[in-house]
Protein backbone atom coordinates (compact mmCIF):
# COMPACT_ATOMS: atom_id res chain seq x y z
CA UNK A 1 0.00 0.00 0.00
CA UNK A 2 1.53 3.62 -0.85
CA UNK A 3 1.45 6.38 1.47
CA UNK A 4 -1.51 7.90 -0.74
CA UNK A 5 -3.50 4.99 -0.78
CA UNK A 6 -3.26 5.04 3.45
CA UNK A 7 -4.03 9.00 3.16
CA UNK A 8 -7.58 8.02 1.26
CA UNK A 9 -8.51 5.33 3.78
CA UNK A 10 -8.00 7.15 6.99
CA UNK A 11 -11.15 8.75 8.65
CA UNK A 12 -12.08 10.47 11.62
CA UNK A 13 -12.57 6.53 12.88
CA UNK A 14 -9.64 5.01 11.85
CA UNK A 15 -6.29 6.52 10.83
CA UNK A 16 -3.69 4.35 8.82
CA UNK A 17 -0.22 4.73 10.30
CA UNK A 18 2.34 3.63 7.36
CA UNK A 19 4.44 0.82 8.75
CA UNK A 20 8.08 -0.06 7.26
CA UNK A 21 9.79 -3.46 8.43
CA UNK A 22 13.85 -2.89 8.44
CA UNK A 23 15.85 -5.87 8.10
CA UNK A 24 16.24 -6.39 12.20
CA UNK A 25 12.61 -6.97 11.59
CA UNK A 26 12.13 -9.33 9.34
CA UNK A 27 10.25 -12.60 11.30
CA UNK A 28 8.67 -10.10 14.20
CA UNK A 29 4.91 -9.78 14.15
CA UNK A 30 4.08 -5.81 13.44
CA UNK A 31 3.62 -4.30 15.96
CA UNK A 32 -0.38 -4.18 17.57
CA UNK A 33 -2.60 -4.51 19.79
CA UNK A 34 -2.98 -7.07 22.47
CA UNK A 35 -6.55 -6.66 23.32
CA UNK A 36 -9.24 -4.72 21.81
CA UNK A 37 -9.04 -2.09 24.41
CA UNK A 38 -5.19 -1.78 24.48
CA UNK A 39 -4.09 1.97 24.19
CA UNK A 40 -0.61 0.86 23.27
CA UNK A 41 1.06 -0.88 20.22
CA UNK A 42 3.38 -3.63 21.52
CA UNK A 43 6.79 -3.06 19.74
CA UNK A 44 9.37 -6.30 19.95
CA UNK A 45 13.01 -6.38 20.56
CA UNK A 46 14.86 -7.34 17.51
CA UNK A 47 17.81 -8.68 18.74
CA UNK A 48 20.23 -10.98 16.58
CA UNK A 49 19.72 -13.43 19.89
CA UNK A 50 19.50 -13.09 23.80
CA UNK A 51 20.84 -9.89 25.51
CA UNK A 52 21.45 -9.30 29.10
CA UNK A 53 20.17 -6.27 30.97
CA UNK A 54 22.18 -6.38 33.91
CA UNK A 55 20.73 -4.46 37.32
CA UNK A 56 21.16 -0.55 36.80
CA UNK A 57 21.87 -0.40 33.16
CA UNK A 58 20.38 0.98 30.25
CA UNK A 59 20.67 0.17 26.33
CA UNK A 60 18.78 1.36 23.40
CA UNK A 61 17.15 -1.72 21.68
CA UNK A 62 16.18 -1.85 18.34
CA UNK A 63 12.27 -2.81 17.33
CA UNK A 64 13.00 -3.69 13.54
CA UNK A 65 10.03 -1.11 11.97
CA UNK A 66 9.85 2.55 11.50
CA UNK A 67 6.88 4.60 11.03
CA UNK A 68 5.47 7.47 9.43
CA UNK A 69 3.77 9.36 12.51
CA UNK A 70 0.86 11.88 10.90
CA UNK A 71 1.39 15.75 11.38
CA UNK A 72 -0.04 16.84 14.72
CA UNK A 73 0.40 13.53 16.36
CA UNK A 74 3.52 11.99 18.35
CA UNK A 75 4.60 8.31 19.21
CA UNK A 76 4.50 8.30 23.02
CA UNK A 77 7.12 4.97 23.58
CA UNK A 78 5.49 4.01 27.35
CA UNK A 79 6.65 0.88 30.07
CA UNK A 80 4.94 -2.26 29.73
CA UNK A 81 3.39 -2.74 32.91
CA UNK A 82 3.83 -6.23 33.62
CA UNK A 83 7.88 -5.75 32.90
CA UNK A 84 7.64 -2.59 34.91
CA UNK A 85 6.03 -4.66 37.78
CA UNK A 86 7.30 -8.19 37.71
CA UNK A 87 11.18 -6.92 36.48
CA UNK A 88 11.75 -3.55 37.14
CA UNK A 89 12.18 -3.17 32.80
CA UNK A 90 11.10 0.11 32.04
CA UNK A 91 11.52 2.44 29.22
CA UNK A 92 13.93 5.14 30.83
CA UNK A 93 12.42 8.42 29.51
CA UNK A 94 8.86 7.42 29.56
CA UNK A 95 7.28 8.25 27.74
CA UNK A 96 9.80 8.75 25.13
CA UNK A 97 8.30 10.89 22.48
CA UNK A 98 8.82 9.98 18.49
CA UNK A 99 8.38 12.82 16.49
CA UNK A 100 6.24 13.09 13.38
CA UNK A 101 8.94 14.08 11.39
CA UNK A 102 11.00 11.17 12.36
CA UNK A 103 11.70 8.08 9.78
CA UNK A 104 14.38 6.10 11.66
CA UNK A 105 13.98 2.81 13.60
CA UNK A 106 11.93 2.55 16.64
CA UNK A 107 14.26 2.34 19.30
CA UNK A 108 13.60 1.97 23.11
CA UNK A 109 15.84 2.76 25.69
CA UNK A 110 15.18 -0.07 28.61
CA UNK A 111 16.72 0.22 32.28
CA UNK A 112 16.61 -2.78 34.63
CA UNK A 113 15.99 -1.02 38.15
CA UNK A 114 14.87 -4.28 39.14
CA UNK A 115 17.11 -6.74 41.91
CA UNK A 116 18.23 -9.01 39.22
CA UNK A 117 19.96 -9.42 35.38
CA UNK A 118 17.16 -9.51 33.04
CA UNK A 119 17.43 -11.89 29.61
CA UNK A 120 15.78 -9.63 26.68
CA UNK A 121 14.89 -12.02 23.86
CA UNK A 122 14.44 -11.81 19.98
CA UNK A 123 10.58 -10.75 19.45
CA UNK A 124 9.88 -10.60 23.16
CA UNK A 125 7.56 -7.12 23.57
CA UNK A 126 9.49 -4.93 25.75
CA UNK A 127 7.53 -1.71 25.50
CA UNK A 128 4.02 -0.19 24.10
CA UNK A 129 3.90 2.68 21.38
CA UNK A 130 0.24 5.37 22.09
CA UNK A 131 -0.16 7.37 19.37
CA UNK A 132 -1.80 10.57 20.79
CA UNK A 133 -2.48 14.51 19.45
CA UNK A 134 -0.01 16.54 20.00
CA UNK A 135 -0.16 20.69 19.17
CA UNK A 136 2.48 22.79 18.76
CA UNK A 137 2.18 26.40 20.47
CA UNK A 138 3.70 30.04 19.85
CA UNK A 139 5.13 31.17 22.97
CA UNK A 140 4.33 34.89 23.70
CA UNK A 141 6.99 36.60 26.18
CA UNK A 142 5.48 38.07 28.81
CA UNK A 143 6.59 40.17 32.25
CA UNK A 144 4.62 38.68 34.47
CA UNK A 145 2.01 35.97 34.45
CA UNK A 146 -1.36 35.45 35.81
CA UNK A 147 -1.69 34.94 39.67
CA UNK A 148 -3.14 31.58 40.84
CA UNK A 149 -3.57 29.75 44.28
CA UNK A 150 -1.07 27.40 43.79
CA UNK A 151 1.58 30.14 42.38
CA UNK A 152 5.00 28.88 42.84
CA UNK A 153 4.55 25.90 44.87
CA UNK A 154 5.90 22.35 42.80
CA UNK A 155 7.21 19.39 44.33
CA UNK A 156 4.97 18.19 47.20
CA UNK A 157 3.09 21.46 47.30
CA UNK A 158 -0.38 19.72 47.33
CA UNK A 159 0.01 16.80 49.46
CA UNK A 160 -0.48 13.14 49.62
CA UNK A 161 -3.75 13.76 51.28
Amino acid sequence: MTINQIKKRSSSAEMFVPIKILDGGRGLAIPQYATPGSAGLDLPAALEGDLVLKVRERLLIPTGFSVAIPHGYEGQVRSRSGLAYKHGIMVLNSPGTIDSDYRGELKVLLVNLGEDDFVLERGMRIAQLVIQKCEQVTLALVDSLDETDRAEKGYGSTGVK
